[in-house]
């Protein structure tokens, strides 16, 4: 992209048609932020750009686009050359999860999650870098509590999260005073993610203490402007952190299995 013919500085915000991605979407055009959103729901994406134009800030591009589909990423850089926009912050927030043990649950479904989750993030990160480095840009990756250790039940999910926390750390150290990267780490959340994921009986997120949207979104977005590394959304979710960090995996496989109910909610 000719930087020098670009008539806009876009925040690029995936996962931004509901849930926290709407919210960094609407924080991000608070701070002052001029956006461009992207997710498959063309109507959700059309109906957030007008909230925001209508507050007197400029309309954000709307990019519907499915990430999980191999050359998105390159789709998505045409897009934003083809409006004139060069990026200076990019927010990967797209990505789902599947309850259930594997040996139940869909196979196209799960490796979906590997395509959006992993691959469509690694892609768009890299299509993104050289523009980024050029602009001392900033990355922000969301991963998950989930990424602490493995989680039967959502075995896929977790990995996936996993992935993404240690690509993230790294990429920070390589790219240090070039490129930001920060990753933010969301315990349960209320958003449309739980439906998606079948959590409506999943005991975790129906007794454990839930942030909201908004709430998670200010801590990435503070995270990501303060250029720290990791930001792990909540007090008790820190906490919770730490402890699955020094305890056993022995231990905490069977208690996770429980508390998720997996085999319950998929029989």
């Amino acid at each position: 992209m000719d930087q020098a013919a670009a008539a806009r500085t876009v925040t690029v915000i995936t996962g931004a048609s509901a849930g926290i991605g709407a919210d960094f979407a609407r924080l991000f055009a608070d701070k002052g932020h001029d956006l461009a959103l992207v997710a498959r729901d063309a109507d959700r994406l059309a109906t957030l750009a007008d909230e925001l134009g209508r507050a007197g800030r400029p309309r954000p591009l709307v990019i519907p686009l499915d990430l999980a589909v191999q050359g998105a990423a390159d789709t998505l850089l045409e897009k934003l050359q083809a409006a004139g926009a060069r990026v200076d912050n990019l927010v990967n927030n797209a990505g789902y999860g599947l309850l259930g043990n594997v040996v139940d649950l869909d196979r196209k479904g799960q490796l979906g999650m590997i395509d959006l989750n992993i691959r469509a993030l690694t892609d768009l990160t890299l299509a993104f870098l050289p523009m980024l480095r050029a602009d001392k840009g900033r990355i922000l990756n969301v991963a998950s509590t989930a990424a602490f250790c493995p989680g039967p039940g959502l075995a896929i999910y977790y990995a996936t999260k996993a992935y993404v926390l240690s690509f993230s750390e790294a990429l920070a150290h390589e790219l240090k005073g070039e490129v930001s990267v920060t990753t933010l780490c969301p315990g349960p959340t209320t958003t449309e993610f739980q439906s998606r994921a079948g959590f409506e009986k999943s005991p975790m997120m129906n007794n454990m203490p839930k942030m909201s949207a908004k709430a998670v979104a200010q801590i990435g977005y503070d995270a990501m402007m303060a250029g720290k590394r990791v930001a792990t959304a909540g007090f008790s979710n820190q906490a919770m952190a730490v402890a699955m960090k020094l305890s056993p995996h022995a231990l905490l496989l069977p208690i996770l299995s429980r508390i998720q109910g997996a085999r319950a909610s998929t029989r």
